[in-house]
């Protein structure tokens, strides 16, 4: 079932299921995938818990029942060997792993590499050669391969197995042979090389992976810590500094030029330019003066601002925008899923191989030595963290990206969505226009002067509070006006410089005796079947001109469905709106395909037409009434400037009001995508290629333990090139 089902029969379903809670839990002491996958079995075992363990954020998220308190989740994951707690607000431990590996890695280095040369180079070999390797060797086995004896051990203790088994088997396993060897002489060769070797191989990797694990999860810190830390208060006209936490609903606080705006609200009094770049990816500041919406974060650049919040700490627009990004990283693909099934059964299946290896080539007739060599390849090369780290670190790095630009994505399943739309709906209000009305054109009777025409009927219109009276007044200055009337429905009269000035539909200029010429009533004519609205203004027994208001177009659309139709999607303008009006906006922008006058829950019919014909859909809109068909197409992509109902119901959400950031969304996700199954590709092909090639002996245990630590390090810096998407 798709992510759109799931959503549509959930709010049928609603009334009669149990109300869950979400819990997040850190994890601390997982190494692998298999860890994860363990500790997901064991919270899911509990009754009506359902649980996802991400092992690269090294997050759960767990939907708990009533009942079920979270002591018992975090004794849960106790139970298998982990250590869990509530997150928070600074994750200072686990921002130190990569420095604690990193010094059991120099100290590994500094020891294994004198055994490494003397080992494999005979020239360099002494007397007593092997027991100052001995020396050398043991605390690089002991104290630096610790991490991974211990994890072992604790598996161990709960009756399971995970990659850290199998090196740490690998690593004990060809140090106890050269001490037996040393102490007994009873064997030509040792393998203290192998056992120091492959202990700063794989240190090395993973120390390496904690690194790019950090660098993929960078751009959610980042955005996490855009918001401001402290604001300025009014309250009885007296400034006070408080924590940006006390600030409440309702406050007027104070931004200077260059400080950050502290939460979302209303600007009361000032103007000034708002640089929201680091929050939307828009290069060029928005212009605010009173009555403008600001949203916490972004940057005032020159004035002094005056604003009243609206909203505060998690229900800003930054808050939200991390939860998005947050949650999104911690889902998992279908495939993702399959590899946390085979990396929970992979471990004893290698040890089996591991034995059978051994047991093969010795009676095949090997020495014990080569034999040995080739079971201790199969144990190491054979770690499966690469599957683990395949879908999480693409998520972490495309989705911090994505909200660098200004995109939201909601989770793994949108991508596979992407990839199979070849049809896009485009809600026209809001959308691919600017959902306000401008006045577009003046046509002036003849004799008539525009301006004249224009300067008139603004100064009737400006005390006019209907959306069409307020494009025809425009921004002024206008001349002052007398005796204003508003003719309800009709239009508005008063009395400019001496004239008696009525301003309307053509019907009103009728009845009120003001005639239409000819030349006019062709204006008319023309405005409507251009989908724009006709207001007519005269004065002194006859009408002087012809005004033109419509919703304009956004500059930025005409490009953005270039953009759609590159991507091989088919565009449809979907609107409420007259056909005269919606074909004159298709016909601007280069849209083919049109469906005029449909109510809000024809939007959902238009869709569901659409998927009955065999397209796969997808659903741009911003309002109330686009919430219904955004959650019933395949892909539902709202625009940040929407309602919460718009945004609640979508996959993706653009945080700027700009449709061009739809075609990078539909890019960056399918980039994300096809990322997550080179990922997997490459971990399957790794193991499939590696395993066969260590029991042939054809891999020795060094090579095996530099390969694993490489196939890791090569999923994660793959992911990490989703930094440079554009």
């Amino acid at each position: 079932m798709t992510t759109q089902d799931a959503r549509r029969r959930g709010g049928e379903a609603l009334a009669g299921m149990t109300v869950m809670r979400d819990v997040e839990l850190d994890i601390t002491g997982m190494t692998c995938a298999s860890c994860a996958q363990r500790i997901e079995r064991r919270l899911n075992g509990l009754d009506g818990v359902t649980a996802t363990v991400n092992y690269a954020t090294e997050r759960a998220r767990v939907s708990v029942p009533p009942g079920i308190g979270t002591e018992q989740l975090l004794a849960t994951v106790a139970a298998a060997g982990y250590v869990a707690g509530l997150p928070a607000v600074e994750r200072g431990a686990a921002d130190q792993e990569p420095d604690r590996l990193r010094r059991r890695l120099l100290v590994s280095a500094a020891l294994a590499l004198p055994v490494v040369l003397v080992g494999m180079v005979p020239a360099l070999h002494f007397d007593g050669w092997q027991w100052v390797s001995l020396a050398l060797a043991t605390p690089v086995v002991g104290w630096c391969a610790w991490p991974f004896h211990r994890a072992a051990l604790v598996n161990l203790r709960h009756g399971s197995t995970t990659m850290d088994t199998l090196v740490s088997l690998g690593v004990l396993s060809a140090y106890g042979w050269s001490l037996t060897a040393l102490v007994l002489g009873t064997a030509d060769e040792i393998y203290l090389e192998v056992a120091a070797g492959v202990t700063t191989f794989l240190l090395a990797g993973r120390w390496l992976e904690q690194r790019a694990k950090r660098s993929a999860g960078v751009a959610l810190r980042a955005l996490m810590q855009l918001g401001a830390k402290d604001a300025t208060v009014l309250r009885d006209g007296v400034e006070h500094r408080v924590p940006v936490a006390e600030l409440a609903v309702g406050d007027r606080f104070v931004v200077r030029p260059g400080e950050k705006v502290a939460a979302d609200g209303v600007v009361e009094s000032g103007t000034s330019a708002v640089d929201a770049s680091t929050l939307t990816g828009e290069s060029v500041p928005a212009d605010v003066g009173p009555g403008a919406s600001v949203v916490g974060a972004t940057v005032n650049t020159y004035g002094r601002l005056v604003v009243r919040a609206t909203r505060v700490g998690r229900d800003t627009q930054l808050a939200r925008m991390a939860r998005l990004v947050e949650e999104a990283q911690h889902g998992k693909t279908h495939a993702q899923r399959l590899a946390d099934q085979i990396s929970g059964v992979f471990v004893p299946a290698v040890i089996a191989l591991a034995l059978a290896t051994l047991g093969l080539w010795l009676l095949a007739g090997a020495g014990a030595g080569q034999a040995f060599t080739a079971a201790v390849a199969v144990l190491i090369v054979a770690c499966p963290c690469a599957l683990g780290l395949a879908t999480p670190t693409a998520l972490m790095v495309g989705t911090g990206r994505g909200a660098q630009l200004g995109i939201l994505v909601r989770g793994p399943e949108v991508l596979e969505a992407t990839r199979r739309i070849d049809t896009i709906v485009l809600d026209k209000t809001g959308t691919v226009t600017t959902g306000e009305l401008a006045l577009l054109d003046v046509v002036a009777g003849a004799g008539e002067d525009a301006d004249v025409v224009r300067r008139l009927a603004g100064a009737v219109e400006v005390a006019s509070e209907h959306p069409i009276g307020r494009a025809v007044a425009g921004p002024g200055p206008h001349v002052p006006v007398d005796g204003f009337r508003n003719l309800a429905g009709r239009g508005v009269r008063g009395t400019v410089d001496g004239h008696e000035v009525v301003v309307g539909r053509p019907d009103l200029l009728v009845d009120e005796g003001q005639l239409l010429p000819p030349d006019l009533a062709g204006a008319v004519d023309r405005a409507r079947s251009n989908g724009r609205t006709a207001v007519v203004a005269g004065w002194r027994g006859r009408a002087r001109g012809v005004l033109e208001v419509a919703d304009t177009v956004k500059e930025t659309s005409a490009e953005a469905v270039r953009r759609l139709r590159a991507l091989g999607l088919e565009p449809v303008l979907l609107t409420g709106d007259a056909e005269p009006v919606a074909r004159s906006v298709a016909a601007e922008v280069g849209i083919d395909r049109v469906v005029a006058d449909v109510l809000p829950e024809g939007k959902v019919t238009t869709v569901r037409e659409l998927q009955a014909e065999g397209r796969v859909v997808a659903m741009v809109g911003d309002g109330v009434n686009d919430a219904a068909a955004l959650a019933t197409a395949d892909l539902g992509i709202a625009m940040g400037t929407g309602t919460d109902a718009a945004i609640a119901a979508a996959d993706l959400t653009l945080v700027r009001s700009d449709l061009r950031v739809a075609a990078d969304a539909v890019r960056l996700a399918r980039r994300m995508a096809g990322t997550i199954r080179g990922n997997l590709f490459w971990a399957f092909a790794y193991n499939v290629a590696a395993l066969p090639l260590a029991a042939a002996g054809l891999l020795t245990p060094m090579v095996a333990g530099a390969a694993m630590a490489l196939s890791s390090l090569f999923v994660v810096s793959n992911s990490l090139r989703l930094r440079r998407f554009a």
